[in-house]
C-alpha cells in the first residue's frame, strides 16, 4: 500500500487490509508457510515527522529446530515507527546509534510504501531457533529416531579427543572404586 504523507498532516490516516505474502522472498528456510497477514494501523503527523502505529496478525508454520516437525503459531506483533523525511544528518566517520535511531525510518519523499515495513516485521518475528515445544527432545544424531516419540537404543557417548589422553587415568580410577 502507498500512503501520501502530505495528506496526513491535516488528519490521521487509518487503514486495515489483509494480504498474502509469499514465503520465498523472506529468505528463511525454517518458515514453511505463512497465512494471510492482516494489518491495521494509523499514521499521524507529529512534528517533525509522522508516527506509524500498526498491529499485524497472522499464522506462520515453522519447522522445529530440533525434531524438524512442522508446527503453527499465531503472531500479533505491534509496530511503532517514527517516519522522517530526508536522510539523517551524516557525521564524519562512525557514530553511536541511540534508542531513538532504532525506531526511526527515513524516507526520501512524502510517500510511504508499507510493503517493505511489513516484510521486515515478518522477518523479525520469525524465531531464530523455532521449537515445537520448549522440552522438544529432537532427533537422535545416530539413528535419526524422534526422541519425542520413542527411545532409541543408540549409545550416546561422544568422545572429546582433547580428553582422550586422560581416559586411561579415568579407567584406572573407576576400577579402584
Amino acid at each position: 500500500m502507498r500512503i501520501w504523507l502530505d495528506q496526513v498532516r491535516e488528519e490521521p490516516f487509518d487503514w486495515e487490509e489483509t494480504q498474502d505474502v509469499p514465503v520465498e522472498p523472506l529468505g528463511r528456510p525454517e518458515l514453511l508457510s505463512l497465512g494471510p497477514v492482516a494489518s491495521r494501523g494509523q499514521v499521524r503527523f507529529v512534528d517533525p515527522g509522522y508516527l506509524l502505529r500498526a498491529r499485524l496478525s497472522y499464522e506462520q508454520t515453522l519447522a522445529c529446530n530440533r525434531c524438524l516437525k512442522p508446527f503453527t503459531e499465531r503472531s500479533t506483533p505491534d509496530v511503532e515507527l517514527l517516519l522522517e523525511i530526508g536522510a539523517p544528518a551524516a557525521g564524519a566517520g562512525e557514530h553511536e546509534l541511540h534508542d531513538r535511531d532504532l525506531g526511526t525510518l527515513y524516507l526520501d519523499d512524502e510517500v510511504l510504501e508499507t510493503e517493505p515495513i511489513l516484510v521486515e516485521q515478518l522477518q523479525l518475528n520469525i524465531p531464530m531457533k523455532p521449537l515445537c515445544r520448549p522440552d522438544c527432545q529432537g532427533l537422535c544424531p545416530t539413528c535419526g529416531a524422534d526422541r519425542n516419540l520413542e527411545r532409541c537404543a543408540c549409545e550416546e557417548r561422544s568422545v572429546d579427543t582433547r580428553w582422550a589422553a586422560l581416559a586411561p587415568l579415568r579407567d584406572r580410577l573407576s576400577r579402584n572404586e
